[in-house]
């Protein structure tokens, strides 16, 4: 973990026209709050289910949850980003949050977000869509690596945008407006009714924090709630090079650097946080081998094995987990800090 320059990191926010479109959508629609999404959610987790996960691992993770056999088994769709209530500090009970990316080219349906529930293990997926302030709205075509929660402001990492912003006060339930959730082949606003590939709820974005000068990559997200202060923690990705970085920021965003930057050593880094003085980052190894968590601290480094394609990292309940991405293992797990 080596410090860098941190001027190639800066953002400038360009929010345009995404908080009047998502206040339109919101106001035709109305939204329900994340208890109330878990309270019907329809899917439901496997506690320590899907155990192919953990390939060779040991010990096992302190605990996992498996995503259902329909999520298990879908090649369209991939586990990336993870947050959680404590994190967020605002959502009334126990909750992480999941973002996945749709992988097909043809037939695009952007991103969504797993509201799951470790308590009663029950799930539910919201659709995030971009909105405009004539009541249209439409899929986001990202890879959303990483996802990070403050308050009701959700940060989804834009590899090579910056962070896009949503508001879980515009959860937005489509059974609200209309007696169904319309048309599962489209998007959007069409013959008089709400269309979202037939997800009852849709989530549109209310801003975006971009890339300043071209270069640098967004790939996952996070936020250090160690300290006095809390940090939103960004970094890039690099297949095989170990020449990624980590920045630090200030939250309640204001533009500008990073309070810090660093170039971590190490390739293919899918998630990383800073912790009471330490740094912990998930290292894939690819579909068939176990990642890896490194751990710096006092310019020391350590390493932990991690189930197979760990991704995204946060902290809930006094532990670190992240999310698999892989066919027939997807799980979210917690291990030691």
């Amino acid at each position: 973990m080596v410090p860098t320059d941190k001027a190639p990191f800066a953002l400038r926010r360009e929010t345009g026209d995404l908080a009047e479109g998502a206040a339109k959508l919101a106001g035709e629609i109305g939204s329900a709050g994340v208890e109330a999404v878990l309270a019907q959610a329809n899917r439901l987790a496997v506690r320590k289910g899907a155990s192919s996960a953990l390939g060779a691992m040991s010990p096992r993770p302190a605990e996992w949850y498996a995503f259902d056999d329909k999520d298990q088994d879908t090649v369209d769709w991939y586990p990336q980003g993870l947050t959680c209530s404590d994190e967020s500090g605002s959502i009334g009970v126990p909750a992480f949050l999941a973002t996945w990316y749709f992988k097909p080219e043809v037939g695009e349906r952007g991103i969504r977000l797993s509201f799951l529930s470790p308590k009663t293990l029950k799930y539910q997926h919201a659709l995030l869509v971009t909105a405009k302030p004539d009541g249209s709205y439409g899929p986001i075509n990202i890879h959303a690596g990483g996802v990070a929660c403050d308050g009701d402001l959700v940060y989804v990492a834009d590899t090579k945008r910056g962070l896009r912003v949503f508001d879980l006060k515009r959860v937005l339930d489509l059974r609200t407006a209309q007696n169904d959730l319309g048309d599962p082949k489209q998007i959007g606003r069409h013959g008089g009714k709400f269309h979202a590939f037939g997800y009852r709820y849709v989530m549109p974005q209310t801003d975006f924090w971009k890339i300043a000068k071209p270069g640098p990559l967004f790939s996952f997200v996070s936020i250090d709630r160690s300290g006095g202060t809390p940090r939103l923690v960004t970094g890039e990705y690099r297949e095989n090079d170990p020449g990624g970085w980590v920045g630090r920021w200030s939250l309640g965003l204001s533009g500008g650097e990073p309070e810090d930057a660093f170039v971590m050593g190490q390739p293919k880094i899918q998630g990383a946080i800073s912790w009471g003085g330490k740094w912990y980052l998930s290292q894939a190894s690819g579909a068939n081998a176990n990642g890896k968590l490194l751990v710096h601290a006092d310019g020391k480094l350590q390493t932990r094995q991690l189930p197979v394609g760990p991704e995204d990292l946060t902290v809930q309940g006094g532990k670190l987990w992240s999310v698999t991405e892989f066919r027939n293992r997807r799980i979210i797990f917690g291990v030691p800090l």
